[in-house]
């Protein structure tokens, strides 16, 4: 007879919910990260290599439960039950996902055949259902695994509920595979006990879901069973018939290829038969046949020759306008680079040369043991020095950018820390240059943006402040809330700019501005990164300012609660 397979329903939701959980509580741990990314494809292999690598550095119970839990279920798709046994019993039982993995292991017992095993692993998972089993498919899976290994078991009064439930279950879900199934559960389980007549009924039922269906194993596995049947009820007639459907699902299903064959033998029969027939027509009809044929072959070949070289054409052109916009963006892209060189390299040559003169009068003024003079050069040296950093520190971030290796995790945050972090880095440049500094950012504003990218963006904007502002002036953070966006605001009392400048800063181009103030290093790399940046944390990048008066920088981020 049929033999009873185990429950098997969708379980993407679960794991879904599982690759989630695990992503927001270790969003910094790389190989992890890499690990759920291979196990999402499907890439078993992959998934195994990069936990193999986390379980043998890490201390953490949670991850390791989790990697664990990735290793076990890969091993089940390569077909590995008993290695995919231990990763699942290496689990604790504090796992927030425990009563899954358990389940799974209760499935690798009913396929290792230890039926009691798997029982005592379900009836454990049914216990606290109420507090752990979320998902209704989860608990009918267990309850039909209970059926079943009570089945094998052979204790048939306690499995018969649970397979009449599962029966039930799979008419409502009207799934065709599950339910001949759940009737050759019942059919067994009524057969074993010497019922023929409720046995036979499903079974029939099997049978006939089966014609529902094109899955050849399901239609084999039916005319077997109910030739089994009719064999039983001596109706030897039907038997032999049921018999020989199952040879013919068999045969199919060993090689489908061989019907077509014999339906090819049966065709070439057939047309020998009529061969006579069709030769005394082939002699008065073969000079119009040769003609007929002639024309249609000449028609079908112009017409095939038109249609490649229509395609050659249309291909041609299609390549020659590609060729023409990357020539384009690459010229663009190649002025910008000579721009961006050509500014970097003079704007750090300018640097050097001024830390080169600034040095020359302090090893002056060291000989003379001129103190004031000495603390005025240090400062002034330390300034130039944190102005090449920032440059180098930009052309790197907007390197990473533009070649797509920069690591981005967008994430609720409270704005008021990062800025509160960011601005505690340049209080002993601000009180250098005189400048008041007040950071009024609401600390109950909660955006969604990745953390990193942030404080670049505020360190260039403050940087910029600071750089444009005015001896004795004043720089201001703080924040507005415009719809679903909350708005920080970079506010400076210092030169301020054209509103041609602004436009020119606005544009989205990867070219670089023109600087205004030549006075001042910079290479307006700086705005650009904030713009790419911006743009990826999904927010807008807007400036008011007033030539003469200062400036606000507005950057607007999604706000969260």
């Amino acid at each position: 007879m049929f033999f009873l397979s185990k429950f098997c329903c969708g379980q993407n939701h679960t794991l879904e919910e599982i690759t989630k959980s695990i992503e927001v509580k270790t969003n910094t741990v790389i190989e992890l990260n890499a690990t759920i990314l291979f196990f999402k494809q499907k890439k078993w292999d992959s998934t195994l290599v990069y936990s193999s690598k986390i379980i043998s550095v890490c201390n953490d119970l949670d991850v390791l439960d989790f990697c664990h839990f990735f290793r076990g279920y890969s091993f089940l798709e390569k077909k590995m039950i008993n290695e995919s046994e231990k990763e699942f019993k290496s689990i604790s039982e504090n796992f927030k996902y425990n009563y899954f993995s358990s389940m799974l292991l209760g499935e690798i017992y009913i396929e290792q055949r230890k039926f009691l095993k798997a029982l005592n692993v379900f009836e454990k998972i049914l216990l606290t259902a109420n507090k752990k089993i979320n998902k209704t498919d989860n608990l009918n899976r267990v309850k039909n695994n209970i059926g079943l290994s009570y089945f094998h078991l052979k204790k048939y009064e306690e499995a018969e509920p649970y397979l009449l439930s599962d029966l039930m279950i799979q008419e409502s879900n009207k799934d065709t595979l599950n339910l001949i199934t759940a009737n050759y559960n019942l059919a067994n389980l009524y057969y074993l006990q010497y019922k023929d007549d409720l046995a036979i009924s499903y079974f029939e039922k099997a049978y006939k879901l089966s014609g529902n269906t094109d899955d050849l194993q399901a239609k084999q596995d039916a005319a077997d069973n109910m030739a089994v049947v009719e064999e039983n009820r001596n109706n030897y007639k039907k038997a032999l018939a049921y018999r020989k459907e199952y040879e013919q699902w068999k045969d199919s299903l060993s090689n489908q290829n061989k019907i077509y064959e014999v339906a090819q033998l049966e065709k070439q029969f057939a047309v020998k038969q009529k061969q006579q027939e069709v030769d005394l027509l082939q002699i008065e009809n073969k000079a119009k046949d040769v003609e007929r044929n002639g024309l249609l072959y000449s028609a079908l070949t112009l017409l095939i020759l038109l249609g490649v070289t229509f395609y050659f054409y249309k291909e041609k052109n299609k390549t020659h306008k590609i060729i023409v916009a990357q020539k384009e963006t690459l010229d663009a892209l190649n002025a910008t680079k000579d721009k961006l060189f050509s500014i970097v390299s003079h704007d750090l040559r300018s640097s050097v040369n001024a830390l080169k003169t600034s040095n020359a009068k302090l090893l002056s003024n060291l000989e003379a043991n001129n103190l004031d003079a000495l603390d005025t050069l240090l400062q002034r040296n330390s300034g130039i020095v944190n102005g090449a950093y920032n440059l180098l520190d930009n052309l790197l971030h907007w390197a990473l950018l533009q070649t797509k290796q920069s690591y981005f995790y967008i994430e609720p945050l409270r704005l008021f820390f990062i800025t509160e972090q960011v601005s505690h880095n340049y209080k002993p440049l601000l009180e250098d240059q005189g400048l008041t500094f007040e950071n009024s950012v609401l600390k109950t504003a909660k955006i969604l943006a990745d953390q990193e990218s942030l404080k670049i963006i505020l360190r260039n904007l403050l940087d910029n402040a600071i750089k444009f502002s005015k001896p004795n002036g004043q720089i201001k953070i703080y924040t507005t809330v415009n719809g679903g966006f909350c708005n920080l605001i970079v506010e400076d009392t210092g030169l301020g700019m054209s509103a041609a400048t602004i436009t020119t800063l606005l544009q989205d181009t990867p070219n670089l501005a023109k600087k205004e103030n030549e006075d001042i290093i910079g290479t307006g790399l700086g705005v650009q990164l904030c713009k790419s940046y911006i743009q990826k944390n999904n927010g807008v990048f807007s400036i008011e300012s007033t030539l003469g008066k200062g400036t606000k920088m507005i950057v607007s981020l999604p706000k969260t609660t």
